[in-house]
């Protein structure tokens, strides 16, 4: 190795360009050759005769162009990882990699402005003169840069000077420069961007076709970052206008408080958006065509304060053109618009340039107009417009939802008033508390125990005391385990609640508070007569679920409500009445000194509102007959067991029904008086379908089918009554009474339903007979008197012949006094007031419950 002289290697390199070739691909890093060739070129002055190996240098410039070509991808990646990237700097950046790929003592960035100007953009030498900003028009025979943008070829040139083509030279001057490369920048679509002009000074070696290939393969980068930058800004901008959108949602969305304050908020962001320095915003009154506004921006601290309301007609104005015509107005000098009105500038003494006026929408229709006024950093481009169209749509969905709030809110306070004004008149006033007050509660009531006790024949005024007696009761029911549980009612509570619930019954003929009276006293008796096993909290649910159970009742039935689109039936799809009474109950209990449960415990509260609620839609008889099939079910086959809360439930439902049709196993007289009363309330509502439908729906509801009557009467007691009953007397044998009632009034009906169908084949059979006679007949009969059987035919209108029921059954004064019972009317319906039973009297249709 000491023998080893540098003329050995030297020459060993030249006769082994391969060897050298592979061993610097191999062993030497880029930098390193480039780092060489900048030295080799200061060193020699890219003197052609220093280079004594053209082959070497060939190979140099080749394997120079593989490195730039390979390594492209990471450039562009320099390029346009930057956020502040911009289209200017991207190409001084090309432009400044191009001069470094082929060695150039300088270069400069000519940019095309939108006049088709050429300007200086960036320049990389200090020797050269000051160059004025335009460069010149795009045209032949003026400068290099010029030339090759009008022609948009790149041109390689060792002779700057005397080139008739570009007689100035380079675009900007130069002492030393000889030798120059120029480069158009051009877009996809071969839109003139830019042109780079790459030099070399005196004394360094002319540009060569292989390294204007060079500077043309970095410069085609120029349209592909371009592309990149153009669509990177474009997602900037478009994050940044939805964020800003998002900001403008949450703040005007989560606090709609009120219209002025929405305004204030879209005035606000409308400012920031565009960058204006003062907003207005006018709403359009459809019905007079004009625009309006309480909120203004003053430009002071206390901007945005609401003022005194002005108005203009939609004709005036550049708000009121562009509410007129929905343009979208974008005018630079406002006092060159003939639209513009400068009286509110003479006022104020401020001066409005620049204004952009925009529709706001909702729903196809223009319901206001913003005006942004005074662009701070100049005029109001095309982006500004682009970027508040999007907003305007916002606006328009916060104004629409401001005036849902506002609306909303009136209609609250209306209904906060109307509240306030029925909960005075539907409560109980102090004199009627002190007249229930000053009675006092019996201690005992003789035979209110009995199933044939009448509660009808109370006296209307004091039927709330022994309301109260049994209400009593059944809360002293807590004091077996407790002594202290007495405490868990109060009176005064229980005297308003009974009061209130009194003057919450509608006057209807049926379900009115003789009825809910009535129901309330039947479960009263199964609870004190049975050997139940219902908790205190049950027996007292059971007991107010009866009394409140046809809260409100219009005296309708569920169907009517629902084909007659009652407003009840659009809140409750589903035992529509029933849920309403329930509802009602609730609301009793909310007033003040009305909460009959205030003792109990917060759970025994949530499970005694539970429990009235599950009882009171019991009493929906659609709901009956899958409970009552499930009760009997589990009662068959001896799996009832009162430990299991279904099952308890399931005969509470069961009982609420028994209680709610008392009216079926009353004595035969009572039960009369009391169909009597419920088929003038189905009458009623026959009456009212014939007016709006033109017929009756369910039969059993047409006053002129009243012949019908018994018939469907054991329809319901067959197929209603006695399956309830023989259920509950099952479970609870103390209550076979109900079946014994039913049983015999049953077969009272029965007598009669034959009876009528009897009648009916008479009837047919004489029709028959008078048929036969007229065709017997030859001349025309004279005119007679009608016969006594058509008279008793045409008068049947009756519930019951007279020889059922004796005279002195018309007085129905035992209703609302305490008078002995007397016998039901004979040939005779009644309006009486009577309380309530559970709509349906035939099994058969369903329309009826």
């Amino acid at each position: 190795m000491a023998d080893l002289q540098p003329e050995t290697v030297t020459q060993f390199l030249f006769d082994n360009p391969d060897f050298l070739d592979s061993f610097v691909q191999q062993h030497v890093h880029e930098d390193k050759i480039r780092q060489w060739s900048q030295r080799k070129h200061k060193v020699q002055g890219h003197n052609p005769v220093a280079l004594t190996n053209g082959d070497l240098i060939k190979d140099q410039r080749s394997n120079w162009k593989n490195c730039v070509q390979s390594k492209k991808w990471r450039i562009l990646q320099d390029l346009t990882k930057d956020n502040t990237t911009n289209k200017a700097r991207v190409f001084t950046e090309l432009a400044a990699c191009a001069a470094e790929s082929v060695n150039a003592d300088g270069h400069n960035l000519y940019l095309v402005d939108e006049q088709n100007q050429l300007f200086l953009a960036s320049k990389s030498s200090r020797n050269q003169r000051a160059p004025t900003a335009c460069v010149g028009r795009i045209e032949p025979r003026t400068s290099l840069p010029a030339y090759v943008a009008y022609t948009k070829e790149s041109l390689l040139t060792n002779s700057l000077l005397g080139d008739p083509r570009f007689p100035l030279g380079m675009g900007v001057e130069t002492e030393r420069g000889v030798s120059a490369i120029a480069v158009p920048l051009l877009h996809g679509n071969n839109l003139i961007l830019g042109v780079v002009e790459l030099y070399r000074n005196y004394g360094s070696m002319p540009f060569s076709p292989e390294e204007e290939e060079v500077a043309e393969m970095m410069l085609v980068w120029a349209d592909i970052c371009m592309e990149y930058v153009e669509m990177y800004n474009s997602m900037m901008k478009q994050r940044k206008l939805n964020d800003f959108l998002l900001a403008v949602t949450k703040s005007i969305f989560q606090d709609i408080v009120s219209m002025d304050t929405v305004i204030m908020k879209i005035m606000n962001y409308a400012k920031k958006l565009v960058i204006a320095d003062r907003a207005s915003l006018f709403l359009v009154d459809t019905k007079s065509r004009e625009l309006y506004a309480r909120i203004f921006d003053t430009g002071r601290v206390e901007e945005h304060i609401p003022q005194k309301e002005i108005r203009f007609p939609m004709d005036r104005g550049v708000a009121g053109h562009v509410a007129s015509t929905g343009e979208v107005l974008n005018i630079a000098d406002a006092y060159t618009d003939s639209r513009f009105n400068r009286d509110v500038d003479l006022q104020t003494g401020y001066r409005t340039k620049s204004i952009l006026c925009m529709p706001i929408y909702n729903r196809g229709n223009i319901i206001g107009v913003v005006q942004m006024v005074n662009k701070i950093d100049g005029v109001f481009t095309k982006a500004d417009e682009e970027s508040f169209e999007t907003f305007a749509i916002y606006c328009g969905l916060a104004l629409h939802h401001a005036k849902l709030y506002d609306k909303i809110r009136r209609s609250e306070q209306k209904y906060r008033v109307a509240v306030e004004v029925l909960s005075y008149h539907s409560q109980c006033n102090d004199e009627e508390y002190m007249l229930t007050k000053n009675v006092p509660i019996p201690s005992d009531i003789p035979d209110i125990l009995d199933y044939d006790y009448s509660p009808w024949a109370i006296d209307s005024d004091h039927k709330p005391v022994y309301v109260l007696y049994m209400m009593r009761d059944i809360f002293k029911m807590h004091s077996h385990k407790n002594k202290n549980e007495e405490r868990r009612f109060d009176l005064d509570d229980m005297i308003r609640f009974t009061l209130t619930v009194r003057k919450n019954y509608r006057n209807v003929p049926y379900h009115n508070w003789a009825h809910a009276f009535s129901v309330a006293h039947a479960m009263f008796t199964v609870i004190k007569t049975s050997e139940h096993r219902f908790t205190p909290i049950e027996c007292l649910a059971l007991y107010v679920a009866c009394l409140c159970h046809d809260l409100d009742h219009r005296g309708k039935t569920n169907a009517f409500m629902v084909k007659s689109a009652s407003p009840l039936a659009a809140i409750y799809s589903t035992s529509t009445m029933e849920h309403h009474h329930f509802n009602h109950t609730v609301t009793i209990l909310q007033n003040e000194g009305h909460n009959i449960f205030k003792h109990l415990t917060s759970a025994e509260y949530k499970q005694i509102l539970s429990d009235i609620r599950h009882c009171i839609l019991a009493t929906d008889l659609a709901l009956f007959f899958a409970n009552r099939s499930r009760l009997q079910d589990i009662a068959d086959k001896g799996e009832f067991s009162w430990d299991n809360a279904d099952h308890r439930r399931l005969v509470m439902a069961n009982s609420m029904t028994a209680a709610d049709l008392c009216s079926m196993y009353k004595p035969w007289k009572l039960q009369v008086q009391l169909v009597d009363v419920i088929m003038e309330e189905f009458w009623q509502q026959g009456d009212q379908e014939k007016i709006k439908i033109g017929y009756v729906q369910n039969p059993i509801m047409d006053r002129d089918k009243v012949n019908e009557l018994p018939e469907s009467q054991v329809g319901f007691l067959v197929g209603i009554c006695l399956p309830c009953y023989e259920v509950m007397a099952q479970i609870l044998p103390e209550t076979k009474p109900m079946v014994n009632g039913a049983v015999a009034n049953l077969k009272k009906w029965r007598e009669l339903a034959d009876k009528e169908a009897l009648e009916k084949e008479k009837e047919k059979e004489r029709e028959k007979q008078t048929e036969e006679t007229q065709d017997e007949v030859i001349k025309e009969p004279p005119v007679t008197k009608p016969s006594d059987d058509v008279n008793v035919t045409s008068e049947k209108s009756t519930l019951l012949p007279a020889d059922v029921l004796d005279d002195s059954a018309s007085d129905t004064s035992f209703l609302a006094a305490d008078k002995p019972l007397p016998d039901p009317p004979s040939g005779r319906t009644s309006n009486t007031s009577v309380p309530s039973e559970k709509t349906v009297l035939s099994s058969q249709s369903e329309e009826s419950r």
